[in-house]
């Protein structure tokens, strides 16, 4: 009896070191094709939760419920899929890790905003992947809040009635993207005109990313990036391309399924370029 006690905690040993040099790959299977993801070490609360609900089959049948091509497809809403509704406690505390950035492909967890949630917890379901678009230079170094608003203050005064009429044929287009352009290409104007900055810091780093990769920027360091696709990038932009009604829902439902498959960390890292923190 003792040799097969002994035998059972060898094993349930040897099970557990096995255990400790696989890390799960998500599958994510939607009708466009599926994403294949890696879930990060470096945010073990969010991870843990999402295994959970996957393990437990509550991800399936939700839906991408918001949609918006060229930012973020959003879903797993799991409490509207059973019909409960999500309360304070069930929440996760924020796991903002400096340096990982929204680059295409990003999985991060949707949460409320700052003013009703200053600490940034996400939701205890709800996820989005980052579409994103590459941003110039003037974009990213830019307050754009201050320059619209610098912009506007003087679109309302005669003497620049010729800057008004160059937004004014733009607007009646409906060439927003145009109207920022031409706000960005006046950066230098207005800041003269007025006697303010528009200049905003922002590190080397994003800029040098931001420039040459899809991405949403103005997320960074405000939502918990915990995982990454690594295969089937294209998926989401078949599902950031379709069609919409109010709130950005898509008009029709577009489900997905979550699978989950144990792979040896090696092969992760050595096929995904994933580095797994060291252990303290």
């Amino acid at each position: 009896m003792k040799k097969l006690l002994l035998a059972f905690v060898v094993l349930a040993i040897a099970l557990s070191a096995c255990d400790k040099n696989k890390d799960y790959l998500v599958t994510i299977h939607t009708e466009y094709g599926d994403m294949k993801a890696i879930l990060y070490d470096e945010t073990p609360l969010h991870k843990k939760n999402f295994i959970e609900l996957a393990k437990a089959g509550r991800y399936d049948s939700t839906i991408w419920h918001r949609v918006i091509e060229g930012f973020m497809i959003q879903g797993g809403d799991v409490q509207t899929k059973e019909g409960i509704r999500e309360t304070e406690d069930q929440r996760i505390p924020a796991e903002i890790v400096k340096g990982f950035q929204h680059t295409k492909g990003a999985i991060a967890a949707a949460r409320q905003g700052d003013q009703v949630n200053p600490k940034k917890m996400s939701s205890s379901s709800q996820f989005y992947i980052v579409d994103g678009r590459k941003y110039s230079e003037a974009e990213l170094t830019t307050d754009q809040m201050k320059l619209n608003q610098g912009v506007s203050q003087m679109l309302r005064d005669d003497q620049y009635d010729s800057l008004r009429q160059l937004f004014t044929e733009l607007q009646l287009k409906g060439d927003f993207e145009g109207m920022n352009q031409l706000a960005l290409d006046c950066k230098d104007y207005v800041s003269k005109e007025l006697g303010i900055s528009m200049d905003r810091d922002v590190d080397p780093e994003t800029v040098a990313t931001y420039t040459v990769t899809d991405g949403a920027p103005h997320l960074d360091n405000e939502y918990t990036i915990f995982g990454r696709v690594v295969e089937g990038l294209e998926v989401i932009d078949k599902i950031a391309a379709v069609k919409t009604a109010r709130g950005d829902k898509p008009e029709k439902d577009t489900y997905l399924t979550i699978e989950l498959e144990m792979v040896p960390k090696k092969e992760i890292t050595k096929k995904y370029g994933y580095e797994y923190p060291k252990e303290k």
